[in-house]
């Protein structure tokens, strides 16, 4: 199933679901080192492309900081899932799973694990699994993530 950012209600999502998020982002340049470099991440694997290219390292070229990786996949599930958030719970099960390097595109995809709503009138936490995958439909975030959700018609 698809979302477009209108349906994001804490009743709205039912545990099981799995959502294909309708926006694609390219990896650029400024994405990977500009942000790399304002976290303070001097490593050599983000911003050498000689040493990658001539030392026999795993990748053959600069490998995008895994931060970047996570807040992309989150960010482009966010229409979806936290239009309506009241607050983030907490973040966890991160896991890098491939490489992701300048020019890859990712894609989200969500997968409702649970909900709770606490005995709250106004909200519940909404239990997501996120994962991105590039173009070529490659596995490169896995992660959970818990979310305070407005309820429908709550002040």
């Amino acid at each position: 199933m698809a979302l477009t950012g209108s349906n994001n209600y804490y009743e709205d999502f039912t545990s099981g679901d799995v959502y294909k998020h309708a926006r694609g982002k390219t990896i650029m340049e400024y994405d990977n080192v500009g942000t790399t470099l304002q976290v303070m991440n001097t490593a050599e694997g983000h911003f050498n492309e000689d040493l990658m290219s001539k030392s026999g390292a795993i990748f053959p070229h600069r490998v995008n900081f895994g931060g970047v990786t996570i807040a992309t996949i989150v960010g482009l599930s966010m229409q979806d899932t936290g239009e309506n958030a009241l607050r983030e719970i907490g973040m966890d099960k991160i896991r890098l799973k491939g490489p992701v390097f300048h020019g890859d595109t990712l894609y989200a995809y969500t997968e409702v694990l649970g909900k709770d709503d606490g005995g709250q009138k106004d909200a519940g936490v909404v239990h997501f699994r996120h994962y991105g995958y590039n173009q070529d439909g490659k596995e490169v975030f896995e992660g959970e993530r818990k979310v305070l959700i407005k309820k429908r018609g709550a002040k």
